[in-house]
Formats: C-alpha cells, sequence, structure tokens
C-alpha cells in the first residue's frame, strides 16, 4: 500500500519520520554505534553485498513464514531485540509487546527496560526476559523468579556489551533522570517537537530512565546509570557462571552475543538452547565484523544442536531471507523498531514488522520456496571473502 501520513513503506521511510518526529538527543541515541561506528555500518552493508538466485516459473501460490523460537509459535520469524529505556513514546515496551502480538511475534524485554515485566507479559505473553551478569547471585535469582511469575516464556542472557563508551561521532550523553535542571537543559531541542512533549504531557509523566525490573517487586528501580554502574562493578561471568544461572531458570535459555565458533559451542556446553549472533548492534567492540559475517561459520559449527538467531544490520524482509538461508532460525531487529516506534508509537512499530513480513514474503515468492523453511546457502550468491571465522 501507498505511504499515507499513519502508514509507511521501508524501516527507511520509519528512520526519516522518526528524525522528524523526535527531539534530536533522542533521535540521535537510536543511531548509537561504539567508536568509529565501524561495525555499526558493516552490520547494514554487509547484507547489500549478499544476491539472491530467483527462479521464474513454479512459483507458490502460497507462502509459509511461520515458525517457532524458544517454545513459542510466531507468524513470522522476527521478533523484537531487547533494547534499554524506550524513552521514545509514552507507552515504551506496552507499546512495543502489544505491536508485536497483533503481528503475531514476540519480543525481548530489556531488564533496563521502563515498563515493569508484568504489565509487558500482559501486553504479550510471547515475552522473553533479558539479563545482564549484575549484582549478586541472589539477586539474580530474585530477578528470574519475578520473570518467571510474571510468565516470562525464556530467558536471554546478553553478554556482547563492553565498558567501552567512546563515540567517534556525536552520539549525545544521556542524562542520569529527568528533572528541572535536565529539562532545562534540553528545553530547545524538546520545543522544536511539541508533539513529541504532548504525547508525554497526555499521559502525566516524562520520560522514565528508571529499571524497574532491576528493584524487588514493588519498589522503585534504580535509574539506568545508577544499574550501570552497578553492572561494572560486577566481576564478569566466567562459564561455570553462566551454566550456574542456566541451572536456575528450567526455560528456554538463549546467549546473545556470539562472534565465534568456539564460545557457540561454549554456550552448548553451558547448557544453552538458542544463541544469538551479535555484536549489540554495533555497540559492543567495534572493528567486528558484521554478524551475518559471521552467521555462516557459527551455524556450521554447532550443527542444528540449539536454535541460532541473527541480530544486526536488519533493514529489509529480504535480510531476513539472506539470514535465514546462511543458517539462522530466526532474526531479532532492534533500531527498525524503535525507528518505527519514534515515527508513529505502538502502530509505528506494528508497521515495520508488516514490512519486514511483505518482503519475506515477496522474497520467498522470487526464490521459489512455499516456507521459510526451505532456505538454504543456494538461494544466496555469496562473493568471494564475505564470510569471517573468527
Amino acid at each position: 500500500m501507498a505511504s499515507t501520513r499513519d502508514w509507511f513503506e521501508s524501516v527507511a521511510e520509519a528512520q526519516r519520520r522518526a528524525e522528524k518526529r523526535v527531539p534530536k538527543p533522542v533521535y540521535l541515541a537510536l543511531l548509537a554505534g561504539s567508536e568509529a561506528g565501524t561495525t555499526l555500518a558493516d552490520n547494514a552493508a554487509a547484507f547489500a553485498e549478499l544476491g539472491l538466485r530467483p527462479r521464474i516459473a513454479d512459483l507458490p501460490a502460497t507462502r509459509d513464514l511461520s515458525t517457532t523460537v524458544l517454545g513459542q509459535n510466531i507468524s513470522m520469524p522476527v521478533i523484537c531485540s531487547p533494547t534499554g529505556v524506550q524513552a521514545v513514546d509514552p507507552a515504551g515496551e506496552v507499546g512495543v509487546a502489544r505491536a508485536a502480538a497483533r503481528s503475531g511475534t514476540a519480543l525481548g524485554l530489556s531488564s533496563f527496560g521502563s515498563q515493569p515485566i508484568e504489565a509487558v507479559v500482559a501486553a504479550n505473553d510471547k515475552t522473553f526476559f533479558q539479563v545482564y551478569w549484575l549484582g549478586s547471585r541472589d539477586a539474580m535469582t530474585a530477578r528470574l523468579e519475578r520473570a518467571r511469575d510474571a510468565g516470562a516464556k525464556g530467558l536471554i542472557v546478553t553478554l556482547d556489551w563492553i565498558f567501552a563508551t567512546a563515540r567517534d561521532w556525536g552520539s549525545p550523553a544521556l542524562p542520569e533522570r529527568i528533572d528541572l535542571r535536565t529539562a532545562l537543559r534540553f528545553a530547545p531541542a524538546v520545543l522544536a517537537h511539541p508533539g513529541w512533549l504532548w504525547r508525554f504531557a497526555r499521559t502525566g509523566h516524562l520520560p522514565d530512565l528508571t529499571t524497574p525490573n532491576l528493584a524487588a517487586r514493588g519498589e522503585p528501580g534504580p535509574t539506568f546509570f545508577g544499574a550501570y554502574g552497578e553492572w561494572m562493578g560486577t566481576p564478569p561471568p566466567t562459564w561455570d557462571d553462566l551454566a550456574w544461572l542456566r541451572s536456575q531458570w528450567d526455560g528456554p535459555f538463549l546467549i546473545k552475543g556470539i562472534s565465534r565458533p568456539d564460545d557457540a559451542e561454549r554456550a552448548i556446553d553451558a547448557g544453552a538452547t538458542a544463541i544469538s549472533v551479535s555484536n549489540h548492534g554495533g555497540n559492543n567492540l567495534d572493528s567486528t565484523p558484521a554478524a551475518i559475517r559471521l552467521l555462516p561459520g557459527i551455524a556450521k559449527a554447532v550443527g542444528g544442536q540449539l536454535e541460532v538467531f541473527l541480530d544486526g544490520g536488519i533493514r529489509r524482509g529480504s535480510d531476513v531471507v539472506k539470514a535465514l538461508a546462511l543458517g539462522a532460525d530466526a532474526v531479532m531487529i532492534g533500531r527498525p523498531y524503535l525507528w518505527g516506534m519514534a515515527a508513529g508509537g505502538e502502530q509505528g512499530v506494528h508497521n515495520v514488522l508488516e514490512i519486514l513480513r511483505q518482503g519475506i514474503d515477496s522474497t520467498l515468492y522470487g526464490l521459489g520456496h512455499s516456507s521459510v523453511h526451505d532456505l538454504s546457502p543456494d538461494d544466496v550468491v555469496i562473493p568471494d571473502g564475505f564470510t569471517r571465522g573468527l
């Protein structure tokens, strides 16, 4: 369908609308990548190097995009990756959950998110809870117990995030909290986008930079940077620590941040049921190759022993198809749905998901496949030197 005021036709258009609709510091935060942004850029650019091998006859009249991830049946192999403090729209993670439910898919809720897990699961029962190795073991088990009681269907353990905060290209500094002094400092940028301010004003509160899922039930959570400081002060986990964490969770268990085949194999040994090939959207160690370049080698190394996800650089449905053809069971998206939320709230997130659905469907048709499960490396033209093995 053609673009209208309430509908857009591409993820690129969602990004353009997001830039116009939210204050500049908020928009720039959605673009952030570590250091020079080399990995950030390669995540998306690498997909353009991959070709497709279309067919012209005996094409399928209908296509089945449905699959199962972490024990949940979803309508297409795309889920919303967990992202912290979603202050681009008042509905935050609850709006993302509702949009994902409308599209028949799942989401990850960040433990650094701005909405409590109970509200998010109520909006979408296909919710996976994401954790960092943060705080004491007792605190971690208490978070897992809360997530279990709330109805979370799986656990995502994020490990692709280091202490580096360097940005060579102007990502804005985020405030510790929204108070009068902060409001005055950001006033020029905010007043240039009165619609964004009005959407929050109607809810009766300013953007929330606290993390309720890191608190005991019923208590206010620490600020984003308070939680970040506790994470920095926690000794990093060993593989034995991850095996212990796995023992505390009896459902699907995904380790996010894999970029090496040997780490993928260690994840299996630690009891993971799934991994995500990811570099934290270019926010981890800069100069790491694009996730799609690493995917084939990692998928080959695990040989179907667990589910494999690809997280990083997805901008269109054909990107999803390329990832599946090279060994992923599904993909996780971050910036695309955040741009959608910035562009149009809950409806904007749903819009992005439906753009990807249409792109997957049309690419399957062109390749002559009736199901996402029929894809293989034979559907992709891989140039010499494309893949990387770390």
